[in-house]
């Protein structure tokens, strides 16, 4: 049976908002492109006529209203972009737009202004100022402010953008997950409703039964009795779905050898379950008791089915080599293995290889050790034709 379709639909709708991210970055960096593209030719244009200015102001021998107009419309007007006028042999003769550090000495100020200008060079290759007589001065110049931020404007939006999608994701992966958790939580709670009225029911019966001469000491009666037990901690495992459930420290190999006793009872002749402990005698962990039988059991049965009801389980309980204060159980089935593409998703709701089967087991299990025993439990290794091991963390 495949993922349920709201996986499909969440998987999309991630597609959905890297897309729209991905297409408002590219515009914006195109478009944002374009536009220092024009600005820098602007600038170079202006640059330009500055050129042309000066040369024409040093060229002219009369000072009248034309050239104070030409220099105060040109020259002067330029408040904006960065520019060295130097003399052929490279020393400075002028400088606008610059940020001069207050109370240098002509000499400091002479050596700032070469940086400058060899700082410039790399920028934009000078413009030739031709006085005649072989004379020349150069004019060095660097983008102004704005077209420097205009240059890193779509960094800083794109910076933005990918915030945003990220609390997009982040948005709808909370509500996924509230919405996950009323679903859980809600049948949870009618699974219990539902099991009280027959288990009321069966409990009348048993004790009809047990205390009967004519069933007085048949094995039938005890067996029932274990059987309404467990439909007992049935029910109670459900009705702990939703809410906090208590963690008390328990000896972990007592806890697991108690599980699989139960299991090994009720499922095939032809599966052997083996415990490996290498564990210090009498080691705990904080478990619910209840809850934490619920996910062997259900990691325990997937086991089963993967191997066709025949082969091995092994549950091997050891520290994890990098922890000293937490526990890990690790149950290896001889089944059919799990494909490494398909590995990722045998824990989502609905995912199952059976042709019956709702496939909220492994699902079941890790939501009950990760979020309610803050542990973890993953698939540690897989391999096709050869089995599966399920390794279970837990805090000691």
């Amino acid at each position: 049976m495949p993922s349920l379709p709201i996986y499909d639909q969440k998987s999309r709708i991630k597609l959905v908002i890297v897309g729209v991210a991905l297409f408002i970055g590219a515009i914006t960096v195109i478009y944002t492109n374009l536009l220092v593209q024009r600005l820098s030719e602007r600038e170079q244009q202006q640059i330009d006529l500055y050129a042309r200015t000066l040369r024409f102001m040093i060229s002219s021998e009369v000072d009248d209203a034309n050239t104070n107009f030409v220099s105060n419309e040109i020259i002067d007007a330029n408040k904006t972009i960065p520019v060295i006028l130097t003399d052929g042999d490279g020393n400075p003769l002028d400088a606008r737009n610059l940020t001069i550090p207050a109370r240098l000495s002509e000499e400091k100020r002479i050596a700032f202004l070469r940086e400058e200008v060899e700082e410039m060079k790399q920028l934009h290759p000078p413009i030739v100022v031709e006085l005649g007589a072989g004379l020349r001065n150069y004019i060095y110049y660097r983008d102004s402010v704005l077209l420097g931020q205009l240059r890193t404007y779509p960094l800083v939006q794109l910076a933005v953008i990918t915030c945003l999608s990220v609390i997009a994701y982040f948005a709808f992966s909370y509500s996924r997950r509230a919405e996950q958790n009323r679903v859980w939580v809600g049948l949870a709670k009618e699974t219990a409703h539902q099991l009280g009225t027959p288990l009321s029911s069966l409990m009348a019966w048993q004790s009809y039964l047990a205390e009967s001469e004519r069933f007085k000491d048949e094995p039938i009666v005890e067996e029932l009795s274990k059987d309404i037990r467990r439909l007992q901690i049935i029910t109670e495992r459900f009705s702990n779905i939703g809410s906090v459930p208590i963690l008390k420290p328990e000896d972990i190999a007592t806890t697991t050898r108690n599980a699989i006793e139960y299991l090994q009872s009720r499922l095939s002749r032809k599966v052997v379950f083996t415990i490996q402990d290498d564990l210090l005698p009498g080691t705990t962990a904080q478990v619910n008791v209840p809850l934490f039988d619920w996910v062997i059991e259900n990691i325990c049965k997937n086991a089963v089915d993967a191997m066709n009801g025949k082969g091995s389980i092994t549950l091997h309980l050891r520290r994890p080599v990098r922890s000293k204060h937490q526990i890990a159980i690790d149950i290896t089935d001889t089944g059919k293995g799990i494909p490494k593409s398909k590995v990722d998703r045998v824990f989502l709701p609905g995912y199952t290889t059976k042709k019956r089967g709702w496939g909220l087991g492994l699902a079941l299990a890790k939501r009950i050790i990760e979020n309610y025993h803050e542990g973890k439990l993953f698939v540690k290794w897989s391999e096709v034709g050869r089995g599966t091991t399920f390794r279970l963390i837990l805090n000691e």
